[in-house]
């Protein structure tokens, strides 16, 4: 809801469903490319679910039961652009804006959902931190709503959402996402080409 509230956003009724490609995923440690496109390009800590297995117009225990794991995930987004868009394809979407990692952790591991915590720091200096005990759309409600939409292969990578606190980057920073019990997303960011 804050993330919502510092974009001068309404909370949506349902999740709102945007898709990255897979030229967006990168791995821990591997560089965020700016590109010249955008003068804007904010981080998005957020809690990644990895599926399991095909999940095709499945309950919420369902969902929960057909999930691999979790992992942290950098939602990285060209603000300005996706302002300008009606659809987000293009803000989300650029090569590299998508670090996954550093690992898959399974559910039997971890406390339970509700307990999960992200944190987002930049150069060091923590700038996000949510609870999933917080979020609008509980994990198991995201999963079952997308899964009767489309369905969901074992290997697809779902983004549940950011707290508050995006902010840009820039040239030369660290950025880290962390999930106690996961681990620390870390990626450089360098200026890009194109």
């Amino acid at each position: 809801m804050e993330h919502a509230a510092e974009l001068g956003n309404v909370v949506p009724e349902r999740p709102l469903l945007f898709m990255k490609p897979p030229s967006a995923l990168i791995g821990d440690g591997a560089e965020i490319v700016l590109p010249s496109a955008s003068e804007r390009v904010e981080h998005e800590g957020e809690i990644g679910v990895v599926v399991g297995k095909t999940l095709e117009s499945v309950t919420e225990d369902e969902a929960v039961s057909g999930l691999k794991g979790i992992t942290c995930i950098n939602d990285v987004t060209a603000r300005d652009l996706q302002k300008t868009d009606n659809q987000w394809t293009r803000a989300k979407g650029f090569d590299t804006f998508c670090p996954t990692g550093p690992r898959i952790v399974g559910l039997a591991d971890l406390p339970d959902l509700e307990s999960l915590e992200v944190f987002c720091r930049v150069n060091g200096t923590e700038r996000q931190h949510g609870r999933a005990a917080d979020m609008v759309f509980k994990i198991p409600m995201i999963v079952s709503y997308i899964s009767r939409i489309m369905t969901l292969e074992a290997g697809d990578l779902i983004a549940t959402g950011t707290p508050a606190g995006v902010g840009p980057l820039l040239p030369g920073d660290v950025v880290e996402v962390e999930i106690p019990g996961v681990g620390v997303l870390r990626n450089s960011v360098v200026a890009g080409n194109r």
